[in-house]
C-alpha cells in the first residue's frame, strides 16, 4: 500500500507523543478504557522503539500494582493484559506474566460461556448480559488469548482464541452486507436492535487484521480462513460508507450519523495492516479526519462514550462524545503506529533497493 502522505513519519511520531502524554494524565483505572489506551501506547513503543514509552508504562503499572489490582477479572478487565504482555516481552519481569496468566486462567476456566464455549461479554462480576456475545470481546479477550498463546507456544490458547473469532464472525457478521452487528443474544436468537455500530466493526476489523499478521503459519489453522474472508468482505463494505471528512459514522449505514473518531481509527488501522492498495485513498482520508480531531494538548475529540447494545438507532446517536476516552486515545495511537510502520518500511525498502543498485554499478 502506497499512501503518498504529505507528512513524514517524524511528524506522526510527534503527534503520537502528544496523544500519549495526554493519555498518561487521564487517571485511567484497571479496566478496558485503560486496557485499550495503553495497548495503543505499547504499539507506539513496538513501532518506534522509543524507551520513554516503555518506562512510563512500567511506572504506571507499578503504581497500580502497589495500590491494588482487581481481585476478580471480567472480559473487559482482561484488556489490561495487552500492555502487560508487552512489558513482559521487553523486561522478562515475572510479575507481568503472572498477572497475564491469571487473566488466561479466568478466561479458560471461570469466564461465563454459552453454546459452543462462546465467551459471554462481561463488564462486572455479575451476569451482565446473559448469553450475549459482543464484538468488543474480540479485543478485550480473544486477541489477548492469541497473543499470549503465540508468545508461550500454547496451542490451547491459540485454538480457543481462533474459536472465539470464528464464533463471533458466525453470530455477528451480516453475511449479506459484510458489516458487523454490535451484539447477539443467544437466548432470543437475534441481534437485538440489529444496529451496525461503527466501533463494534472497529473491534472486529482491527483484531482480525492483527490476528492475520500475528499467528505464524496461520494458513495451517482452518479458522484463519474465516478471519481472512470476513475481514475482506467487511472492509469492502465499510469503505463505501466513509464520510467526506474521512470519518465513519457512529452507525455505519445511517448517513446522518455523526463521525466517530475511535471507530475511524480502528477501521483505518485494519486497512493499513491488510495492505490492499485499493484502500489507500480511504486510509489517507481517514488519517486527515483523525488528525483534525486531535487537540494541541493530545486529547482525541469526537469519541463516543461507553455504549451498550442500545435499543434503537436513536440510542446510538444520543451517546455523548464530549469527553476524552481511553479507547479513543488508544485506537488513535494504534492507527498512527500502523501508518508509521508502513511509511518506515517503505523508506527501508527504497533504501535497500538503492543500495542494491549501487552495489551492481560498474
Amino acid at each position: 500500500m502506497n499512501l503518498k502522505l504529505e507528512m513524514t513519519a517524524e511528524d506522526l511520531k510527534q503527534t503520537a507523543k502528544r496523544v500519549a502524554d495526554y493519555t498518561f494524565g487521564m487517571d485511567l483505572t484497571w479496566d478496558w478504557p485503560g486496557g485499550v489506551a495503553f495497548y495503543g501506547v505499547s504499539r507506539m513503543f513496538d513501532v518506534t522503539g522509543d524507551r520513554s514509552y516503555l518506562e512510563r508504562m512500567v511506572e504506571w503499572v507499578q503504581e497500580y500494582v502497589e495500590a491494588g489490582i482487581p481481585e476478580k477479572w471480567t472480559v473487559n478487565t482482561c484488556a489490561m493484559g495487552h500492555m502487560l504482555l508487552t512489558l513482559y516481552e521487553q523486561t522478562k519481569d515475572q510479575q507481568y506474566l503472572d498477572i497475564v496468566l491469571s487473566k488466561m486462567d479466568y478466561l479458560q476456566l471461570h469466564a461465563l460461556r454459552f453454546g459452543d464455549r462462546v465467551l459471554q461479554h462481561t463488564v462486572s462480576s455479575n451476569n451482565d448480559f446473559p448469553q450475549q456475545c459482543w464484538a468488543d470481546t474480540l479485543f478485550m479477550a480473544a486477541y489477548l488469548e492469541l497473543r499470549v498463546g503465540v508468545h508461550l507456544g500454547n496451542q490451547e490458547l491459540i485454538h480457543d482464541a481462533l474459536h472465539q473469532y470464528e464464533r463471533h464472525i458466525h453470530y455477528l457478521q451480516d453475511e449479506h452486507s459484510g458489516l458487523w452487528y454490535h451484539g447477539y443474544n443467544h437466548v432470543t436468537q437475534d441481534h437485538m436492535s440489529g444496529i451496525h455500530w461503527a466501533r463494534a466493526n472497529a473491534w472486529a476489523a482491527y483484531t482480525m487484521s492483527r490476528a492475520a499478521r500475528g499467528l505464524p503459519e496461520g494458513y495451517l489453522y482452518p479458522p484463519m480462513m474465516h478471519i481472512w474472508s470476513s475481514l475482506r468482505d467487511q472492509l469492502a463494505a465499510i469503505k463505501r460508507l466513509q464520510h467526506e471528512d474521512g470519518l465513519w459514522g457512529t452507525v455505519l449505514d445511517y448517513p446522518e450519523a455523526y463521525g466517530e473518531v475511535s471507530a475511524t481509527a480502528g477501521i483505518a488501522a485494519a486497512m493499513v495492516m491488510q495492505g490492499n492498495p485499493l484502500h489507500a485513498k480511504y486510509v489517507r482520508k481517514a488519517l486527515g479526519g483523525v488528525l483534525a480531531n486531535i487537540a494541541d494538548n493530545g486529547r482525541v475529540l469526537n469519541v463516543s462514550g461507553g455504549t451498550a447494545v442500545m435499543k434503537d438507532i436513536e440510542g446510538y446517536l444520543g451517546i455523548d462524545r464530549k469527553w476524552a476516552q481511553g479507547w479513543g486515545q488508544g485506537l488513535v495511537l494504534a492507527f498512527l503506529a500502523a501508518v508509521i510502520e508502513l511509511v518506515e518500511s517503505k523508506v527501508d525498502r527504497e533504501h535497500n533497493n538503492s543500495s542494491d543498485q549501487a552495489d551492481q554499478s560498474p
